[in-house]
This record gives C-alpha cells, sequence and structure tokens, in this order.
C-alpha cells in the first residue's frame, strides 16, 4: 500500500499544529503514517538545504515520500519569496512530479497569486472575526465536479487575513454577481471559484474569495482558518472531500508515494541522556573547586556518580489549622521570611472566595537554596549556586551549553535526580495524604528568556548591556504551604529525617507562637500623606502621544498582513531613595534597613503588603532572587500542569476598567462580548490551542471555558480556558520505561513560552516586530512567568503582570541633597493591538492597567 504521509510546510504560523491535530482527526491517513512539519528555512532531513534551495530533482524525489502537501498559513505576503519559501515550486511542478495539495490562508493567496490573481489589501483587516462562508455544497450533491464543499451544510468559519486574493470579482456588476461568482474569471482562466464571504462595511460591502481550485492540476486552498475553535464543524467535511480527492487524483494518475522511516512527530524531545538515576546528594561537596567553568556535557559524565549517590531523601510535614486572619504575608513575617533571598506565592485574594485561590507557598531558607542563574544572551553559561564556603558564601559552578544541553536541559536534569512521583502520596502528621506543592523549583523566567527559544535570530541580535537573570530557579526544601479552601497550613521539609524532623518542630512551634500574636488584616499598610507621599518619587510614565503612535504602528504591521494582533506594551521607570543600614551601605535585602534620607520610603514588603490588600490576586508573588525583586498581584495563570501530564492554560484578553458605568458582571458581558474583543480573545486562544498541540499531540487539547468574563478588584477581564494532555509524561526517575520522546513539564513551559497573550500571534513574527516598535526595550521580569514544579511534576505558572520590580545592580543617580543613589523601578503595562483597536482606546487600556501598581507605588512607596 502507498504511504499516506503528509507534508504541512509552516510559514511560521502559530495555529500550524491545530490545522495538523485537525487533519490527524478526521482524515484516514491510517495508524502509521505521519503528518511532517516542515518549516520554510528549515533544512530537509539529511540535507543542508532548505525546499527552496535544494535542486529540482532532489526536491521532486522527498515529495515522493508523501501522498499530500498542506501550504499553511502564515504571516507576510505571498508576494514575498521570504514568506512563502518553496509554494511557488509546489505550483512549478511538472506533470511527473505533481502532488496533490491543498492553501490554507497564506497557501491560498500564493496559489491565486501564482496564476494571475492580484494581491490587495482588505478595506479592513479579519483577524480573529467569524463570517458566514458561502459555497454551493448542497446544491451539488452527487455531482462529479470535484468540488471539495460537495455535500457540505451552511458553516461560519474564523478570517486571519489582512490581504485577499483578487481575481476581478469588484468588477462583477451586483445584478450579475450571483452567477458570475461561481463562473470562471478572466484574469485567472485556470481557477475555479468555490466559496466567498461577504464583509460588510458602513460605506460598501466587499467580497472576499475563501475558496478555490485548479482547473487541472490537484490544487485546492482556503482563505478561511477550518481549525479555528469558532470554526464551526460542518467545516471539516471540507477537509475530508479534499483528501478524498486527493487519493482519487492520485490513483487515476498512476501516482506513488514510497513509505519514508522518519521519527516521530514530537523527535525533537529526548534528545538528552537518560534521566539520571538517583538525587542530587547533600551540596554536592565532591565539587572540586568554586567559581569551577565547564562544559555541561562534560559536567554531567563527571558527576554522574555523585548524582546517583544514595543521599537520604525523607520528607516530614505537620498540619496546622489556620487562624481567622492568618495568611501567606502573616507567615513570612512570624518566620522572618521578609528579608535576604525570597520566594512567596500568594493567593491573596482566597479571602474574597476567589476559586483560583487555591494555596499560597513561602518557601523557607531560599538563601540555603541550591539555585540556577542563567542570562539569555548568545554562548552565556548557566550558573548553579550551591550553599557553601565560595564567593558570597556560596560554591559557583558555570555549566558552559553545548550541543543538546542548554539552561533548559540542566535545569531539567537536575530536577529529574531530585523528583520523587509518589511523594503526594507522602501522609501529614495528621495521617492524611494531601495533594499540594511538596518542595522543588519555585523561580521566574524573564520576557527575554522566552524569546531565546521563540526567536533565536533575535535572541542573537539584541544588544543588551545588563547582565540580568532570565532564568532564576531555587530548590526549595523547606516552606510552609497554605490551603486555602481547607483552612490548613502544611510545614513541610526534606532532608534526612532528622534534621527535617527537627526544622519542622521549630517552625511548628514558631507559627503556633506567632498566631496568637498576629493581628487580623496586619497587612494593611497606610498611604503616606502629602509632601511626605510624593516629594521622594520621581516617576516617567509612558508618553499618551508616542504610545498612540506605536499602536498605529502595529496597526500598518497588521494590514500588511504581518500579524494578526500585536501585544504592545510600555514601561513606568520610578526611583526613590535606597534603603541603607547604619553605615551607609545599600543592596537589595532590606535587612535591618532604613530610609536613607528620613523621608518616608518603605521597604518593598510594605509596599507588597499594601499592594496584596488593594488588589488581591490568585497569583500573587514576592521574590527576591537572582539580583532581581518582583511585587506582583497577577489575576493571570499561564499553566498548570498535573504529576500525570494534564495541562491547562488560562489567557486573558479583553478588559474593561470597573466604573459606574460599568459595575457589575452584567455590565462587562455588554461591554467585552463584542466582535474586537472576543476577536482579541480567541486570537491567543487559537495560539495557546496551538501551542499545547505541538506537545501534547493530536487530539488531545479542550477549550471547556470559551470567552468567559471575570471580576476583579479594578476591572473586569474575559478569560478562557484551555486544557491539553500529555501522552507521554515523565512523572520521575521511576518513568525509566517511558519512551524516549516523553516529556517533563519543564519541556512543556519550554514550548508554550513565552505567553501567547504577551506577544500576539502569529508568535515569532509577533516577537520580531514588538521588538522594533518597542525600540528593543527588554520588558525583562513583565512578561514573563513566575511559579513552581514540584517534586513530583505538577507545576503552576503564572504570567507576571499587575507588577512591579527592580534589579540590584540598576541605579540611579542620587537627587540634589541625596548622598546614595537611588533604586529603579519598573512597571510594564499594555494590550493587544488589532486591527479594530483604535489608538486613543489601547492608550486607555494601558494607563488603566498602569493605575493598579503605579497608584499603590506613589500612595505607600
Amino acid at each position: 500500500m502507498a504511504a499516506q504521509d503528509i507534508l504541512f510546510i509552516d510559514a511560521y504560523d502559530s495555529f500550524t499544529y491545530n490545522i495538523v491535530s485537525l487533519l490527524a482527526e478526521i482524515l484516514p491517513i491510517g495508524p502509521d503514517a505521519q503528518i511532517v512539519v516542515q518549516s520554510l528555512h528549515d533544512p530537509l532531513p539529511g540535507l543542508q538545504q532548505t525546499a527552496s534551495d535544494v535542486s529540482d530533482d532532489v526536491f521532486a524525489q522527498y515529495l515522493r515520500g508523501f501522498s499530500a502537501v498542506v501550504c499553511g498559513p502564515g504571516p507576510g505576503s505571498p508576494l514575498n519569496p521570504q514568506d512563502v519559501g518553496p509554494f511557488s515550486r509546489i505550483w512549478s511542478l511538472s506533470d511527473e512530479n505533481m502532488i496533490p495539495v491543498l492553501g490554507i490562508c497564506l497557501g491560498l493567496q500564493s496559489l491565486v497569486s501564482h496564476f494571475g490573481g492580484r494581491i490587495r489589501k482588505l478595506k479592513l483587516g479579519q483577524h480573529g472575526i467569524i463570517r458566514a462562508i458561502e459555497h454551493q455544497g448542497e446544491r451539488q450533491t452527487g455531482a462529479t465536479t470535484e468540488d471539495i464543499f460537495e455535500g457540505v451544510k451552511p458553516f461560519k468559519a474564523t478570517l486571519y487575513h489582512s490581504l485577499c486574493a483578487d481575481i476581478g470579482q469588484d468588477q462583477i456588476p451586483e445584478e450579475e454577481w450571483p452567477a458570475a461568482k461561481w463562473a470562471t474569471f478572466p484574469s485567472v482562466p485556470d481557477l475555479q471559484p468555490l466559496a466567498w464571504t461577504t464583509i460588510d462595511l458602513s460605506d460598501a460591502s466587499e467580497r472576499v474569495l475563501m475558496g478555490v481550485k485548479h482547473r487541472s492540476k490537484p490544487f485546492w486552498a482556503l482563505q478561511y482558518h477550518p481549525e479555528s475553535i469558532c470554526t464551526e464543524s460542518a467545516s471539516r467535511r471540507v477537509l475530508q472531500n479534499w483528501y478524498k480527492e486527493a487519493l482519487a487524483w492520485s490513483q487515476r494518475t498512476g501516482r506513488q508515494s514510497h513509505h519514508v522511516e522518519r521519527p516521530g512527530s514530537h523527535s525533537g524531545h529526548g534528545t538528552l541522556p537518560t534521566a539520571i538515576e538517583a538525587r542530587i546528594g547533600g551540596h554536592l561537596a565532591n565539587h572540586s573547586t568554586a567559581d569551577d567553568i565547564v562544559f555541561a556535557d562534560d559536567w554531567l559524565e563527571k558527576h554522574r556518580p555523585d548524582l546517583a549517590s544514595t543521599a537520604a531523601r525523607d520528607y516530614v510535614c505537620a498540619q496546622l489549622d489556620l487562624p481567622d486572619g492568618v495568611d501567606a504575608a502573616s507567615i513570612a513575617d512570624i518566620l522572618g521570611e521578609t528579608s535576604g533571598s525570597r520566594i512567596i506565592l500568594d493567593a491573596s485574594s482566597a479571602r474574597v472566595k476567589d476559586p483560583l485561590a487555591v494555596q499560597s507557598i513561602v518557601a523557607i531558607g531560599v538563601d540555603n537554596a541550591i539555585r540556577f542563574e542563567h542570562v539569555a544572551k548568545s554562548g552565556s553559561s548557566i550558573r548553579m549556586f550551591v550553599p557553601g564556603s565560595g564567593r558570597d558564601g556560596a560554591q559557583v559552578v558555570d555549566l558552559k551549553p553545548t550541543g543538546d544541553i542548554q539552561a533548559w536541559e540542566i535545569v531539567s536534569h537536575f530536577w529529574s535526580a531530585r523528583s520523587c512521583r509518589d511523594a503526594d502520596k507522602m501522609v501529614t502528621s495528621t495521617g492524611q495524604a494531601h495533594d499540594h506543592f511538596k518542595g522543588g523549583f519555585m523561580g521566574y523566567l524573564s520576557y527575554e528568556m522566552g524569546l531565546k527559544t521563540v526567536s533565536p535570530e533575535l535572541a542573537r541580535a539584541a544588544s543588551r548591556s545588563d547582565n540580568h537573570t532570565d532564568l532564576c530557579m531555587a530548590w526549595v526544601t523547606h516552606s510552609v504551604v497554605l490551603e486555602h479552601k481547607s483552612g490548613k497550613a502544611n510545614v513541610q521539609a526534606w532532608g534526612t529525617k532528622d534534621e527535617a524532623a527537627s526544622w519542622v518542630k521549630w517552625a511548628v512551634e514558631q507559627l503556633q507562637d506567632g498566631f496568637r500574636k498576629v493581628e487580623v488584616h496586619s497587612s494593611v499598610v497606610p498611604s503616606l500623606k502629602g509632601k511626605e507621599r510624593i516629594s521622594h518619587l520621581r516617576l516617567r510614565t509612558p508618553d499618551p502621544a508616542v504610545y498612540e503612535e506605536k499602536v498605529r504602528q502595529c496597526q500598518r504591521e497588521i494590514a500588511e498582513g504581518n500579524s494578526y494582533e500585536l501585544c504592545l506594551t510600555a514601561q513606568t521607570i520610578m526611583t526613590r531613595p535606597s534603603m541603607v543600614d547604619d553605615a551607609g551601605r545599600g543592596n537589595g535585602h532590606y535587612n535591618g534597613f532604613k530610609n536613607a534620607n528620613g523621608n518616608g520610603t518603605r521597604t518593598p514588603w510594605e509596599i507588597y503588603k499594601a499592594l496584596r490588600s488593594r488588589q488581591p490576586a490568585p497569583f500573587g508573588s514576592f521574590i527576591c532572587l537572582g539580583g532581581a525583586m518582583l511585587l506582583s498581584s497577577s489575576p493571570e495563570r499561564f499553566l498548570q500542569y498535573s504529576k500525570d501530564g494534564l495541562c491547562s492554560m488560562r489567557p486573558m484578553k479583553g478588559t474593561v476598567r470597573k466604573s459606574k458605568a460599568v459595575s457589575t458582571l452584567a455590565d462587562a458581558e455588554k461591554m467585552l462580548r463584542i466582535p474586537k474583543e472576543i476577536a482579541e480573545n480567541l486570537m491567543i486562544v487559537d495560539l495557546v490551542r496551538h501551542d499545547l498541540h505541538r506537545v501534547c499531540g493530536s487530539g488531545q487539547v479542550t477549550v471547556p471555558e470559551p470567552f468567559k468574563i471575570e471580576e476583579y478588584a479594578t476591572v473586569f477581564t474575559m478569560v478562557t480556558g484551555i486544557q491539553g494532555q500529555l501522552n507521554r509524561y515523565i512523572a520521575g526517575p521511576e518513568s525509566q520505561e517511558s519512551p524516549p520522546a516523553a516529556m517533563t513539564g519543564l519541556d512543556v513551559l519550554r514550548s508554550v513560552f513565552p505567553p501567547g497573550s504577551m506577544t500576539g500571534a502569529p508568535k515569532k513574527r509577533s516577537c520580531e516586530l514588538l521588538a522594533e516598535i518597542e525600540g528593543h526595550q527588554p520588558r525583562g521580569l513583565y512578561s514573563g512567568v513566575v511559579g513552581y514544579m514540584d517534586v513530583t511534576g505538577a507545576g503552576d505558572w503564572s504570567v507576571t503582570i499587575r507588577s512591579m520590580f527592580r534589579y540590584d545592580d540598576e541605579m540611579a543617580d542620587p537627587e540634589p541633597g541625596e548622598t546614595v543613589p537611588r533604586e529603579v523601578w519598573h512597571i510594564g503595562a499594555g494590550g493587544a493591538v488589532t486591527i479594530l483597536s483604535t489608538p486613543e482606546g489601547e492608550r486607555e487600556e494601558m494607563f488603566t492597567k498602569l493605575e493598579g501598581p503605579l497608584g499603590i507605588f506613589r500612595d505607600v512607596a
């Protein structure tokens, strides 16, 4: 039997794997067949050349391994060879090398352009807009026209395009249009229209070609996106008809495809050495020197015996009842975790019964935790800090990336060595097992860390002068976890049994004593008054006119077809007097520090307590780690995954500020459930589905909660819940029997990062455009993620928004009368720009989001 593999040529779109999944689900390609994704400019398998560069004979030979080709969607123009790569070569294939093809979106435009049609801009771009598709399907049942719409019921579909194919449709008089639209047009005599849509505008309507076929070659194309969640299911039959016609054409012409052994569709994963078999013992005392500089693969090989040592790995946990009013901030205050290195993941909205506010985590003793740091610059090493007697009290090992072993792989190896898949079955002192964070990695990733993955060219081109940490993960062995629904506190530790038990006993005693003294709502920090409030702060907010012009720049790029949606951001810079000790020295830890000039400057911990009090959120965080400090009240979950590989994401797009006019959910529904806002959310939802399909596989992603309006302290926001189930998931070293392609949660995080809600779609091109429009200013921690991956393999990461942050090494000159350099703080804010946006509306949304954290900084800092 001939091979039925399908070649999908990816034009760097962010919906590719949604289409691949849909095709795999509904086409009868057979259990052993694959849909092979080949990006435009990637070398062909086994060759050093791309599909555009190889000889005609080599390209034809490559295509003989497939039964059909899909020329996918993507940004840009079909008139730009860089945007369509080998598409034109396919339309030009000789008769003996012909192969059935389906073009989608950019693929349709390329087909029409190649055979004589024009490409022009739409009067109004259609991105995330849902339109009725007009075709002759039900009227042609039983016909032999090779119309892939045969027997298809009427349906609506999602459009994602700013350009359209012009075959002369605008020259047809209105009275002739009903019949003429199905006939051959003189400008493209080789093409037959199959489907249309009409876009009604205020001043006129626009006819847009939605489906076409070549009259003598096995080429078909669709302009709409069949894979979108808002494209109705009746459209699936169009794809099934196409594949049936493709196979029928091959049978009539005698075309045979031959079988080719290929790696799995997720072959990029699992290329690392086998997961390390046992946890790292002690503090890696066998390292020979501090500040070692070694290659990562050499280091892993050299220390494999150390990593396989049989150090103790006992887990001890005691559970306490939480008194009313005691929360994560109270726990941190009682245990003294408000200075030095700190990690607090704070579901402060639990007090208002937020269903997403499930648990808060207070990491204890972070200064004594092993941690990894990495700067996302080309060739940068990943640094492992091990508590000891080296510099700053820690032994430092520089691990140089080599080959397949990069920063992500090193962190993943370390996690695999220390993971414990069955930790969730371990019981507390009450004899109960609980499903909560059990210890493991906690930390942050900057937006720039994501750029390094999604656009290596952009990362290489970046001219960053700073060395700010982009990946920072601490291995937390001591923590207190608050379960908000049950009102319990889990005091837990890993280590030798005696050490862990001793620490848990001490912490329980401290907490019980502190519970008797803590005051309800003690986290509320009063505002500064009058001159005290403003005299010491210096603010540089975005220029409204400049921001509006950047919105216009985004819309120009969208109109050119280079993006569907661009998530534009801007930064506010704030400076204030530094906190100093008695000797006049300043640093980022604020341990026993006071204001340098006696003018009311408050510590970041006090500012954070005001932030969490005024803007409670399910994914708040207070972090001082890796030379950075972050205060966040994020409402947005990025990625959650269970130890069994169930992944959940909740992108937020579409926001309206609370006001007298918009004070209830019903009011917000009227404001947000409109085409512009739904389109803004839909584009990111389809992007997230693509990200999850890429790692979870076909048929493994669902959208159980589309376009839900949720209420927060100062805004209403549209949120969509998306889930994906990994087929192959490593939940610890016990999973040695898993196939090589199995993944950890860190692999998932890497694949879907940075958040699509902070980039736009398609992700790669959008990131590149935003870098230009935003002046190559690093976003830093803003737009990144914060969270954990625990020893069981479960993880939870939130998007870093509604936040403020600073770096220890970034200081401003003293103001007159000051002697110590000033702290520099950043607040990022922005919104998703679409073709339907207005510069004034986007500017208003940006300042609405900015006002939350900025107002607190003004009032309290």
